[in-house]
């Protein structure tokens, strides 16, 4: 079983960055292959509602010059997948709504091969706008026919400086827990 956690963040080791490692470590102990995906190293321009994924048929984008592909493909070869966003101006980063805008519509024009994977979001704010871009997150999964674990809150923290989200307890706990979940959840799904 492969997971794939993707940070839409930014900045480098940043609070979104460190909450999702703590992800993979529960994943990886769960025994989930899990690789961590950094966004802010790569560019990923916004789809342009060309359709040409819906003719084109290889899941595949017609936007050719960035660094979309490569990270679909890491998300179509699992079989979990987590994204992981800052709270910007009370929604996801650019980063991250331009990769799921264009890996949605590949997928949904190519007989949706998101369909059945499990996985959801992780959301770190400073003071507000989590709920909203909790929400504007997963409703692509749900979109998607994607199966999202609960756990013992909505997977969201808090944290402003650089470290600051790991005194977040129970942000910190229920992000343990959501990736216990989708472990547990993928070893069920794989019996």
């Amino acid at each position: 079983m492969k997971a794939v956690v993707v940070c839409g963040s930014p900045r480098v080791k940043g609070n979104t960055q460190m909450i999702l490692e703590t992800a993979c470590d529960v994943l990886k102990e769960n025994g989930v292959d899990t690789e961590l995906v950094l966004l802010h190293n790569k560019f990923i321009k916004p789809c342009i509602a060309c359709e040409k994924c819906k003719q084109l048929k290889d899941r595949t984008c017609s936007i050719k010059d960035d660094d979309f592909h490569p990270v679909l493909e890491k998300i179509i070869g699992a079989d979990a997948f987590i994204i992981g966003s800052p709270v910007y101006f009370g929604c996801a980063t650019s980063q991250t709504t331009s990769l799921l805008h264009r890996a949605g519509y590949v997928a949904r024009q190519n007989n949706n091969f998101l369909k059945g994977k499990v996985g959801g979001p992780v959301v770190v704010a400073r003071r507000a706008g989590q709920n909203f871009t909790y929400a504007q997150l997963v409703f692509f999964f749900t979109i998607n026919e994607m199966i999202v674990p609960g756990s013992t809150y909505w997977n969201i923290a808090f944290g402003r400086k650089k470290g600051e989200v790991v005194e977040d307890e129970e942000g910190m706990d229920t992000v343990r827990t959501f990736a216990a979940n989708v472990a547990g959840l993928l070893y069920k799904i794989k019996q």
